[in-house]
């Protein structure tokens, strides 16, 4: 769900009971890139909602307010980038704690590629260098995950081979364009704003990996 989808955009505001809900973005995965701060900015304006953005690369939050402003918040969004470095910065400042303190309280966490992934047990990365890889993350949700299904040729068959050898757990792969939206470990909707765009549940039944659809609504 890239910042600029204004359909996904609409969807996730509409996932927030205020009616002008407060939403944070977290650009950790980009190093807090000022481009991908300001493409946030610009779709999710204060005309919308009240944003708002934590930068822990540039310490726009001071140390303890980071927990005390995310539990604020109606919708915490993550971006895209490396969820190596997503991860390592959380866990170094503890942002792994604190979200999940607001994922208890009942904050909406949605994300895009690297927050996408992030919110899972594990799933598959191209954060290393020259391959797709294997990563632990937060495991909010059960299972595995892998984005981009559709637009990078090898996801789709390294995906399927990890969950059919046993090296990864059974899970969801999604392609561009569409979404998962998740209350309690139980799937509620499945989204996409592309038509072609799907959603997997990917794992092993009579001993081969099956692919199993599960079919989104378009979300206008």
């Amino acid at each position: 769900m890239e910042p600029g989808n204004p359909l996904l955009d609409s969807y996730v505001l509409k996932l927030c009971r205020r009616k002008r809900p407060r939403v944070c973005f977290l650009p950790s995965a980009s190093g807090d890139a000022d481009h991908y701060v300001v493409r946030f900015y610009r779709h999710f304006h204060g005309g919308i909602c009240e944003p708002s953005h934590i930068s822990l690369f540039r310490r726009d939050c001071g140390p303890g307010k980071v927990r005390e402003h995310l539990l604020a918040q109606d919708l915490v969004y993550v971006g895209g980038g490396s969820i190596l470095s997503l991860l390592g910065v959380w866990r170094a400042h503890g942002i792994d704690e604190d979200l999940r303190a607001a994922w208890q309280a009942g904050v909406i966490l949605v994300g895009v590629s690297a927050g996408s992934l992030c919110w899972f047990e594990e799933g598959t990365t191209d954060s290393r260098p020259k391959e797709l890889t294997v990563v632990k993350c937060l495991g909010f949700l059960k299972g595995s995950h892998c984005p981009h299904y559709d637009r990078e040729p090898d996801r789709r068959p390294l995906y399927q081979k990890l969950i059919g050898s046993g090296a990864m757990k059974p899970g969801y792969a999604c392609d561009n364009d569409a979404g998962i939206y998740f209350e309690d470990n139980e799937v509620k909707r499945v989204v996409h704003a592309r038509a072609a765009a799907k959603v997997y549940y990917v794992s092993v039944v009579g001993g081969k990996v099956t692919e199993r659809v599960m079919e989104p609504e378009m979300i206008a």
